[in-house]
């Protein structure tokens, strides 16, 4: 069923401002209205849209998003399903980095953050089900799955590798022992199919404008304040970033704190913060960028007034983070849509989506600890990494805002916005009282 262009509008505007619980929740909540209750794509059709968006650094969520607007309405309905997947988030955190800075409203933002915090605990905590359930068919995958797991949790081993080689995993799996990939005995490779005429000009056409789109703020801002202002220096860093955040925001926020740091424009503490602005608003992690942006150009914007260049500041890193997933998506996605077929990379692709299991599985052990635990840090001895958890730092408000979130969503079977509503009010119950104590 293919929708008409306003449906399409609507459904994504919709999803942009519900996209709470990171890329797992996005994908997963994605997944329930277009592939379940639109019915816009099947399932082995929205699998591969993902599989291929998890092969391309950025956010993952914002580029399937685009990929299935393209697939509806060209790139029209990409353009207009991937604005409308981050543009709410975007407002959402340019106007809480506004509070932030300001001072004002503590209490009441606090306690907002702190009840989401248990909401977005339970949403992801689904979400990793749901997409396991998807994804994992066979021996093989479940094995990757741990195997990923435990590579990121234990070795601190790069995504890129990871997926490289559950990708390979895959595809000897499947011409050795199918089986193993939950596939029949005998699986035929396909042949790659070739591009549909004019697919190949269309696209170079597409990716020329969607660069020169990227470059165009940048560029602008070496013109018109010179090359060494704070907004081009945000410009290229986080284009730099763009191209290199493989696995999502959380493969690279480590990265991210460190530079931020050691050019001053975040404190550790601020970086943190940003962090959990990003965490529960709607849309991309990866909106940590526009925050950190707009510390960035607020302490450093020149002769240009400290709000209005702290505001260009969060608008160059949103528009540098989100401009190449475009080209990624109209450049690449007339020649994936060729090899929808092909076993070999089916395989392969099923042993990515293996491999992505078990890195969520990871963030999700990570966020909630560090949503339990006030004390949970990250800690290295050797070749092995683990996180290391004071007991006694235990939150108990965070732990039965978590617990009744949990039962809400697996117990009660509420949807998201409910739940998050729900904590939303307690959050700011808690934290008020907390305050008159």
């Amino acid at each position: 069923m293919t929708p008409t262009f306003r449906e399409l509008v609507l459904t994504f505007a919709r999803i942009g401002f519900l996209s709470f619980g990171g890329a797992a929740g996005q994908i997963a909540m994605m997944h329930r209205i277009v592939v379940g209750e639109k019915k816009w794509l099947d399932e082995p059709r929205y699998l591969h849209a993902l599989n291929y968006c998890m092969l391309l650094p950025g956010p993952e969520a914002q580029q399937l998003a685009t990929y299935i607007g393209w697939l509806t309405h060209g790139v029209r309905g990409g353009l207009a399903a991937g604005i409308l997947f981050i543009l709410p988030g975007s407002l959402i955190m340019l106007a809480l980095s506004f509070l932030y800075v300001l001072g004002t409203g503590t209490t009441l933002v606090d306690g907002v953050f702190f009840g989401i915090k248990a909401a977005v605990l339970a949403i992801v905590i689904q979400a990793l089900i749901k997409i396991a359930k998807r994804g994992l068919k066979g021996p093989l995958p479940y094995g990757l799955a741990v195997a990923a797991f435990l590579l990121i949790l234990l070795f601190d081993l790069p995504f890129p590798l990871i997926i490289l080689g559950a990708g390979v995993a895959g595809a000897l799996a499947a011409r050795v022992a199918p089986q193993l990939m939950g596939q029949p005995g005998g699986l035929a490779v396909a042949p790659v199919a070739a591009p549909p005429a004019g697919a190949v000009a269309g696209a170079l056409r597409t990716a020329l404008a969607c660069l020169a789109a990227w470059w165009a703020p940048v560029l602008a801002a070496v013109l018109l304040l010179g090359p060494d202002h704070v907004l081009v220096a945000i410009g290229l860093f986080f284009s730099k970033l763009a191209v290199i955040t493989f696995g999502g925001a959380y493969a690279v926020l480590a990265y991210l704190a460190q530079a931020g740091v050691d050019m001053g424009w975040a404190t550790p503490r601020q970086m943190i913060d940003g962090l959990g602005l990003a965490e529960t608003t709607p849309g991309p992690t990866i909106l940590v960028n526009q925050f950190v942006a707009f510390l960035a150009a607020l302490k450093d914007g020149g002769a240009l007034p400290a709000l209005l260049a702290a505001t260009l500041g969060a608008l160059m890193a949103t528009w540098v983070t989100f401009a190449p997933s475009f080209l990624w998506i109209f450049a690449g996605a007339p020649f994936v849509e060729g090899l929808r077929r092909n076993a070999a990379l089916a395989a392969a692709l099923t042993g990515i989506t293996a491999a992505v299991v078990g890195v969520i599985a990871y963030v999700a052990v990570w966020f909630g600890l560090n949503v339990l635990f006030a004390s949970a840090t990250r800690v290295s001895e050797g070749w092995l990494h683990f996180v290391r958890v004071d007991p006694s730092s235990l939150d108990p408000a965070a732990a039965l805002l978590s617990a009744l979130a949990l039962g809400l969503v697996f117990g009660a079977r509420r949807g998201m916005m409910e739940t998050v509503g729900l904590m939303a009010v307690l959050g700011v119950a808690v934290t008020a009282g907390a305050g008159m104590w």
